[in-house]
């Protein structure tokens, strides 16, 4: 009998157990051809969960040809920089208005500092520089072709404002990072994720527009996994982010306490997903959503377009 290669994977998902638990944030492996490459490499805190998800695959870091950002949060790009130091040859794709904050973290880091206080170091761990001379820069409606394998880029912008999706017309999956919000495998309920600084809902409705004209079979969510129903899926999050933005406004009509307003927000979500969820379920889609950050970013969007009509 003939002996053949196991065929291998093309696209896995890498559970990064984020601060021990899992299903929290996923990076991607993609592979073709003797090409290696990660969408989404994770936080700093869980680069030696990656580096022993990559070994489970015969892969060192060394291995890897090149890191796909989907956007520059930490809980998505902090492992970049550290993974450059141990492969120097890695290319690493984002959008323009990205980039300079991979070269420079500080403004970034500031922010989340002010977001995160104490606990930013526990939960993401480093975010090291990238240099300029290893990034691809993205603007969107680009084509990338790694083996035999083609990517294309959209710029999504909402939850970000570099945000972009790659897309496998052969596969029909879409990697979306957090333009479709947060969803357990595929779960009924889709929780989203709107925090500081720059949230668009208006930007963002336009981009699951420009996601669901492709016609996916599949989504890729950072947190968490395939979502198998990509057209319901979107319309449903578009849905629901029209909702947030309305129950946002109304809170916000009828407190100017911040601490009592975070506090209407959280129980209004919490209702509305009870219905969906059981309460484990609910917990660790409280535990992902970072609903305090949620309300800042929904506050400050409204804030920002109270300033613009003024």
């Amino acid at each position: 009998m003939r002996y053949t290669e196991p065929a291998v994977t093309l696209i896995t998902a890498l559970d990064l157990k984020w601060v021990g638990k899992p299903r929290c944030i996923a990076s991607v492996l993609l592979r073709s051809e003797g090409f290696a490459a990660v969408i989404d490499p994770g936080p700093g805190s869980t680069l030696a969960n990656l580096r022993e998800l990559l070994a489970a695959h015969q892969l060192r870091v060394a291995d890897l040809r090149a890191i796909l950002l989907t956007h520059i949060h930490l809980d998505h790009a902090g492992a970049t920089g550290a993974l450059l130091q141990e492969n120097p040859g890695l290319r690493v794709y984002v959008h323009r208005r990205g980039a300079s904050h991979l070269i420079d973290p500080t403004k970034l880091l500031a922010s989340a500092e002010r977001l995160y206080r104490a606990d930013m170091q526990a939960l993401f761990g480093d975010f090291l520089p990238v240099p300029e001379g290893n990034l691809e820069i993205l603007e969107g409606g680009e084509t990338l072709r790694f083996g035999s394998r083609e990517l294309q880029v959209l710029y999504t912008p909402g939850h970000a404002s570099h945000h972009v999706t790659y897309y496998d017309p052969t596969e029909r999956v879409a990697f979306v990072g957090d333009t479709a919000g947060i969803c357990i495998e595929g779960n009924r309920f889709i929780l989203p994720a709107t925090p500081p600084p720059d949230i668009s809902l208006e930007l963002w409705a336009t981009s699951l527009r420009a996601i669901a004209q492709l016609r996916p079979r599949r989504l890729f969510l950072t947190h968490y996994g395939f979502s198998d129903e990509a057209i319901r899926h979107l319309e449903t999050y578009r849905e629901r982010l029209k909702q947030w933005g309305q129950l946002s406004a109304e809170i916000l009509s009828r407190t100017g306490e911040p601490t009592e307003a975070v506090r209407e927000f959280a129980r209004a979500v919490a209702a509305e997903a009870a219905e969906l969820l059981t309460p484990e379920e609910l917990s660790h889609y409280v535990f992902n959503g970072a609903l305090q950050l949620s309300w800042f970013g929904l506050a400050r969007y409204h804030q920002k377009r109270k300033e613009g009509q003024a």
